[in-house]
């Protein structure tokens, strides 16, 4: 018999949505978050042959890498966007100066249940801004939009917080 997917709520079928998250930069969770890409990782595949048997291949596991992330929220007055990305390069200094201190930040994301409550939580270690979008492109012709403002973070890896129990189904 295969281990139960929710082992605190073994009634429990349905995976969690993906609608109800939330992403926390520099100890702020970030206000009006709307969106965010995957986490990803991929290992090379290795090929080589044997000295002993040329006819066929091996494939062993070679580097990993990490895709960036997108993170996209609605235009506010919250500049926790505009605030990292300036630590990469702030052209406001004249001098687009880096915060080799500031400009490395870890990332929590956390999967919410359906109550609000944490339910899967991601670190990603020592991410940095490398794409900023202040202003959407601006359309008076289109009443039916949003205005959203994204960045697209680096980052040395993901690893899942072991600290994060499955909360108890209410």
């Amino acid at each position: 018999m295969p281990a139960p997917m929710f082992p605190a709520n073994a009634h429990r079928y349905d995976p969690y949505r993906t609608f109800k998250f939330q992403v926390v930069i520099g100890g702020r969770t970030v206000a009006g978050l709307s969106k965010m890409g995957a986490l990803k990782r991929t290992t090379e595949a290795v090929k080589w042959r044997g000295a002993g048997d040329p006819s066929s291949q091996q494939v062993m596991p070679g580097g990993s890498s990490f895709e960036a992330v997108s993170l996209e929220q609605g235009l506010s007055h919250d500049t926790v966007f505009e605030e990292w990305a300036n630590a990469v390069n702030n052209v406001a200094d004249g001098d687009a100066g880096m915060s080799l201190k500031n400009y490395r930040r870890d990332v929590v994301i956390n999967v919410l249940n359906l109550q609000g409550v944490p339910a899967i939580t991601y670190q990603l270690r020592r991410a940095w801004v490398s794409e900023f979008t202040a202003l959407p492109e601006l359309d008076a012709n289109n009443m039916n939009t949003v205005g959203i403002q994204s960045i697209t973070i680096q980052h040395q890896g993901f690893v899942r917080d072991p600290g994060t129990a499955e909360p108890a189904e209410t």
